[in-house]
Formats: structure tokens, sequence, C-alpha cells
């Protein structure tokens, strides 16, 4: 296949594999655009017999040096650190690739799950349970033999606790969410207890740029109370929409200046457990 060719065909799943890796979308966009730019430049690319393998491979270790290179970075990193959230762009959904952004494994609560595995696990691990490539492809990948693959999966996978049955479909979300809004503005805390955990978490990612809380807020009053106080400080200058973030229903906030907030959401028995807020401008940059 010409290069053109490879990359409408490979792009997108690409993409989702260097984003769960990364948990950035401007990243995950550069490595992919490099990966095509490596493969074109090689001399005996002719020669290669599984091109889909090789590409993965390239994106594969690009992420795995970003990853290493950027620890330090990620150590120092000031409050909580939440993925740049993944806004649905409406791609069509005849493309076959689109089911590796469909997904729950696109969630932002798995995404913070895969954080918790090393870059090798993160990187054995969605090479073999989304992507389904054999523990022999992935060790060619990831420069160990397929025992050694296989033995981090197992680990890696016993670390990995995601219930897809605790989410509600994207409908039911979609309610709840607006429902979640709308209690809110009116002040009806009887509605938000129906709809959240009592033992709920608010998440807000600021990357020291811009205010936010540098500790998770736990609880529902507590979460309640700074959600009420930064209605009544931000009045009417704050309007809000709703659209699909990271695969599930989700809120954008902006002001005449833009984008400030972009609200995501994880479950349990069906009520929101986690409240993720991403406010860093750096990671809003790509919206």
């Amino acid at each position: 296949m010409s290069i053109e060719e490879l990359y409408k065909r490979y792009k997108t799943e690409l993409f989702s594999l260097a984003y769960r890796m990364l948990g950035s979308v401007m990243d995950a966009e550069d490595i992919v655009q490099d990966a095509f730019l490596s493969y074109n430049g090689l001399s005996d690319a002719g020669t290669i017999r599984n091109e889909r393998a090789f590409l993965y491979k390239i994106v594969t270790n690009r992420c795995l040096d970003l990853l290493r290179s950027s620890a330090k970075k990620r150590e120092m990193y000031v409050g909580p650190w939440l993925p740049e959230p993944l806004l649905d762009k409406g791609t069509p959904d005849n493309d076959p690739s689109n089911k590796y952004l469909r997904s729950e494994s696109i969630s932002t609560a798995y995404l913070l799950l895969l954080q918790q595995l090393s870059a090798t696990e993160r990187a054995v691990f969605l090479l073999r349970e989304i992507f389904h490539y054999s523990f022999e492809e992935i060790a060619d990948m990831v420069g160990k033999s397929s025992t050694n693959c296989r033995q981090i999966f197992h680990r890696a996978k016993k670390s990995i606790h995601f219930d897809p049955d605790e989410q509600p479909s994207v409908s039911v979300a979609e309610e709840n969410i607006k429902e979640f809004v709308n209690s809110l503005l009116q002040g009806n805390t009887a509605k938000l207890l129906e709809l959240v955990s009592e033992n709920v978490v608010f998440y807000s990612d600021g990357g020291g740029k811009v205010r936010a809380a540098q500790v998770p807020v736990v609880g529902f009053e507590q979460v309640l109370k700074l959600h009420q106080y930064s209605i009544n400080l931000h009045g009417g200058k704050i309007t809000y929409s709703f659209l699909m973030v990271n695969g599930l229903p989700g809120i954008l906030l902006h002001s005449d200046e833009g984008i400030q907030y972009v609200y995501s959401f994880a479950y349990r028995d069906h009520k929101i457990e986690e409240i993720y807020a991403v406010a860093n401008p750096e990671k809003l940059r790509h919206l």
C-alpha cells in the first residue's frame, strides 16, 4: 500500500494506542505523524510484510521513549494529573478503526487506571487487551521475550479493576449529566443525592497554571460546596454545553476567553462516583 493508504487505514487506531499510552491528544497526534514520516523515509519499506505491526512498533517505542524522558516532569506536576480530554469529532461510524475510540477503555477513569502501570506494562497490556496482538508480536515490539510479555500482561491485568457493567448507557448518562447541571444551578440537593454518590471525589487539574483544587475533594457535601461557590463566583460569566468526552457524555464550560473547563464522569452503581475537571490551558489548546 502507498503511504497515503496506510495513513488512511491505520491513523485512528495508532492514535488511540498513543493516546491511551500518554494521556495526551497533542503528543499522540505528533507521534503518529512522526511514525508515518519515519516509515515513508525507509529505503526498504517494500520488504516489510506486516505494515500495521511495523507501524505499531514505531508508535509503541516512541511512546515509551517519551514516557521515560518526561517521568521527572510528571513527578513535579502541580495537583491532580488528568489526561487531556478527547472530544467526539463525529468520526463516521463506518470507519472500522473508529471502534478503538468508542469503547469504555477510552474513558477518563480507565485512562487513570492505565497510568498506574509502568510504561512497559501499559504497552504490553494495551497491545494484548485492546489491539489483540500475540505475545510473540508484542515481544518484538517492546524488545522482551514472549514469556516475559505474558507475565507482564497477567500482572497488569490484575491491577486493572474496571467493570463496564457499572457504567450507564450513553443515553442514561447524558440524561444524568443534564439533570446534574440543572440541579446544581437550581440548588436541588435532594435530586443531586439521587444522581451523585455520597462518597463522590472531585479531581481538578489546573497544572499550576490556573486556580484549581490541588488535592482531590472528597464527599458529597464538600464537592457541592465547591461547586456552589464556583457558581456564585462566576455568575453569568460562564456558559456550558454538553458533548461526548472520552467516550461518555461530559460538559464544556466556556467564557468569552474560550474553554475554561472540560468535565467528564465515572460511575459506580449507576451513580456519579468521580468527577474530573480539566482546566490546565495547556491541556485544552487542542480544542
